[in-house]
């Protein structure tokens, strides 16, 4: 049986924290993704984190790259790893590793129970490994978006393992994988603590109302597997969600059967609501764990959910943090085409990047607001 873990009020440092790209993938034409590489975090990773700090982040969300570090069966390189470890120490950030952002190692056929095992394994001594680099319980993201992996992944072959129709056969894989690394983890160090990070979406009535309701409520099935709610045989239990994160961007909401619903018609649903209904669902604390847009929108995206968040807490939602994600602009999956999505650019040739200074000033202006409404909290209970 998976442990219980006792929740602590503040587990995260700070209400703001920063996201780095970190998925693996192979794509549909074979080639594998290696985003932290893209980027040059993985070699300005100390950089990276001291900016995060001057603009008042101490948290964030990066990525140890299994594929990269699990060489041979069971033999573990860590040197793709060490150097970012490190950095977030001597900066000071407080990271949520993730495990396996879509990707594993070549030689492992992910449909099997070889899976499993060696990423349980893996899991226990990435734990092993944050913690005598930190000094710190890891702090860790077993699978990244189950339920869009599955559906990317499975159900329509736009990512590894590039298969069709067998969305549910591999959300259930990926559900028994992070069970097992919580167990693992666990085991070497029962103060670990464990986000999980799903797509919240939200599909308005098309033609097929029944279909729209379906969609909607898919989007739990992971949550639900790994909290025993349902699928029973993959032995989940409520000990094993820690904290819920959800991820949400401006296409996150569309008419079943239909396009993107834009944040402003009628048919929009409040993000507020979304977070709430999460909240009730599991009781456990939020985290909006992705969240960002592109181009001239990233200012006021970032007011939007904010606010959103702010509604959401005054009815009582815990919310720990804003992940503003991709912290760093980064080439575009498909085509590499820069995305212009993050707080900084690309790095010049020292690793230095540009600011994006209306994503700043907006950053700036929400830290703020939140300082004040915890001074006046603070006050009202003194």
């Amino acid at each position: 049986m998976i442990r219980p873990v006792p929740m602590t009020d503040a587990p995260i440092r700070g209400l703001f924290l920063g996201g780095f790209e970190c998925s693996t993938h192979r794509r549909s034409d074979g080639r594998r993704l290696d985003v932290l590489a893209a980027t040059g975090h993985d070699r300005h990773a100390l950089l990276d984190y001291r900016a995060l700090s001057r603009h008042g982040l101490a948290a964030a969300r990066d990525g140890l790259r299994w594929h990269r570090i699990e060489t041979q069966p069971g033999r573990y390189d860590w040197s793709s790893a060490l150097p970012m470890l490190r950095a977030a120490r001597e900066a000071g950030i407080q990271v949520i590793w993730d495990l396996c952002h879509y990707g594993w190692p070549d030689d492992l056929d992910i449909w099997s129970e070889d899976f499993i095992t060696r990423f349980a394994a893996f899991a226990a001594e990435a734990a092993r490994r944050i913690r005598e680099v930190s000094g710190a319980p890891p702090f860790l993201c077993p699978v990244n978006e189950i339920s869009y992996w599955a559906w990317a992944g499975g159900e329509v072959g736009r990512i590894g393992p590039l298969a069709c129709g067998q969305g549910p056969v591999l959300k259930r894989q990926l559900v028994r994988a992070a069970l097992a690394a919580i167990r693992a983890v666990r085991a070497v160090d029962p103060e670990a603590r464990f986000l999980h990070a799903e797509p919240a979406i939200h599909v308005a009535d098309g033609a097929a109302p029944e279909g729209a309701a379906a969609y909607r409520e898919v989007q739990y099935e992971a949550l639900d597997m790994i909290g025993g709610r349902r699928a029973a045989e993959l032995v989940g239990h409520p000990s094993a969600l820690d904290l819920i994160g959800l991820n949400f961007y401006p296409d996150n909401q569309w008419v079943h059967g239909g396009g993107t619903i834009p944040l402003g018609h009628h048919a929009y649903r409040p993000f507020r609501s979304m977070l709430a209904e999460a909240h009730a669902r599991y009781g456990r604390p939020l985290l909006v764990a992705e969240t960002g847009a592109e181009g001239t929108a990233k200012a006021a995206w970032l007011h939007y959910v904010c606010a959103e968040v702010r509604a959401a807490q005054t009815q009582g939602v815990p919310i720990l943090g804003i992940c503003l994600y991709p912290i760093l602009d980064y080439p575009g999956w498909e085509n590499e085409r820069p995305c212009a999505v993050g707080l900084f650019s690309a790095p010049d040739q020292d690793g230095t990047r540009r600011l994006d200074e209306p994503l700043a000033a907006e950053l700036r202006e929400q830290q703020a607001r939140f300082a004040r409404i915890d001074e006046e909290d603070a006050r009202g209970a003194a």
